[in-house]
């Protein structure tokens, strides 16, 4: 008896996924929720689990195939091996060969290398016809099938692997042998490469987006520089004692997404869409926080951020972080969003242009802290400043509300006291 593995529910507007990779292959013993694969979608990767216990047998679509939601992408044998799986040939009741029993290659020329030897009776018909016909040695190859067999795959990869190797130069006869100049050998250092890689669902979608942000809306940007020294001295002075009674460090994306919500409180359209010829203003902040994964940038959201404490916001980060990390972050961590922040800093970039998370309409761009000399009271000063941009599409936002609200954000970093009198 078998049982189908089918594409779940992927969630709202997601009818079709890519299979990025098989976790289990066929012969493998599986348990019941156990990852079997994963699938990339528009946004996240998704763990695939197995219904059942049993044996994994036949994978029906391949890695790189797109599939449907509710499409039966595997087959689980609930006590049999794996459909399409190399089966062990029954032995026949006879003497068993001398221990030099040796299998020659078919057609061997007379100046071929010695023959093969291994136990033709334990292989199957089909792993026994390509061990024969690319002269491999089974001792030496590492078997993937059940129990440690051979595969048909696996010898088809040992013969791939033998061609690709340098070939030894034939050894002269005595009666032959001359003197022969030695050739240099070909440089390598300069060989020039290339590798062709199929772009995963979700970078594809990233392109796509992207592209169409710039196409879309009419983007600009507005920068600033924030002394960061308030900041930076409160944190030091408070950090021990707020990750010993929250149980979790306070960094500087709190104190930002709290001078965020001052300045989208007071300026709604920034934290507004454009929808057809409607604009939709928001009475909350869903902050999305651009993260790097190993799939690529991912923005999941922070719920309701502007009614959040500073460890509710430096957790609620934090979680998010860890979950795109391991690649576990789902479509409900991802929905929504109505205003991002996205932090280069952290990679050490000094400057950019962020572009808009459609569709919204602003994103918060944050920069590396490095001294520079900036001037106070007429006097020149080493101070640890930050570059702030504003990315923001002019068709809903003017200029007047973007850098103002830029400033709304400079002011409560370089005075922390703003974010505690709501000023």
């Amino acid at each position: 008896m078998s049982s189908e593995v089918k594409v779940p529910t992927l969630g709202e507007s997601v009818s079709e996924a890519t299979i990025g990779q098989w976790l289990k292959q066929p012969g493998e013993a599986v348990k019941l929720d156990e990852p079997i694969a994963s699938l990339e979608t528009d946004k996240v990767a998704v763990e695939v689990p197995s219904p059942v216990n049993g044996i994994m047998g036949q994978h029906v679509v391949k890695e790189g195939e797109t599939v449907a939601v509710g499409a039966v992408i595997a087959i689980i044998e609930d006590t049999a091996p794996a459909a399409g799986a190399e089966q062990v040939a029954p032995r026949e009741e006879k003497a068993a060969p001398p221990a030099s029993d040796t299998i020659a290659p078919k057609d061997a020329p007379a100046t071929a290398a010695a023959p093969v030897a291994f136990d033709a009776a334990a292989l199957s018909p089909s792993v026994r016809r390509a061990v024969l016909e690319h002269a491999i040695d089974p001792a030496t190859v590492k078997g993937t099938g059940r129990d440690g067999r051979l595969t048909k795959d696996d010898v088809l990869h040992a013969a791939e692997a033998k061609r690709d190797a340098p070939s030894p130069a034939p050894a002269p006869s005595l009666a032959t042998a001359q003197p022969q100049p030695v050739a240099a050998p070909a440089p390598t250092s300069g060989a020039r490469r290339e590798e062709r890689v199929r772009m995963t669902r979700l970078r594809q979608t990233i392109a796509r987006r992207l592209k169409s942000a710039q196409d879309t809306a009419a983007l600009l940007t507005t920068f600033n520089d924030c002394d960061m020294s308030a900041v930076i001295a409160a944190r030091d002075r408070y950090k021990e004692v707020f990750e010993k009674k929250h149980g979790v460090k306070l960094g500087f994306m709190s104190f930002f997404a709290k001078a965020a919500c001052l300045a989208l409180k007071d300026f709604p359209a920034v934290n507004g869409q454009i929808e057809g010829e409607e604009i939709v203003y928001f009475d909350y902040v869903d902050l999305s926080v651009a993260v790097s994964g190993p799939n690529g940038l991912v923005v999941p959201v922070v719920r309701d951020v502007d009614r959040l404490s500073f460890a509710g916001i430096e957790k609620a980060i934090g979680d998010l972080g860890r979950k795109a990390r391991d690649g576990s972050l789902t479509m409900a961590d991802m929905a929504g969003g109505t205003f991002t922040i996205s932090n280069g800093g952290i990679f050490g970039g000094l400057m950019s242009t962020p572009i808009i998370n459609p569709p919204q309409s602003a994103v918060l761009g944050l920069h590396r802290i490095e001294d520079r000399p900036v001037v106070r009271d007429g006097q020149i000063v080493v101070r640890p400043m930050m570059y702030l941009a504003l990315s923001y599409d002019h068709r809903l936002i003017d200029g007047r509300e973007a850098v103002t609200a830029l400033k709304t954000i400079k002011e409560a970093i370089e005075d922390p006291t703003r974010l505690l009198i709501d000023l």
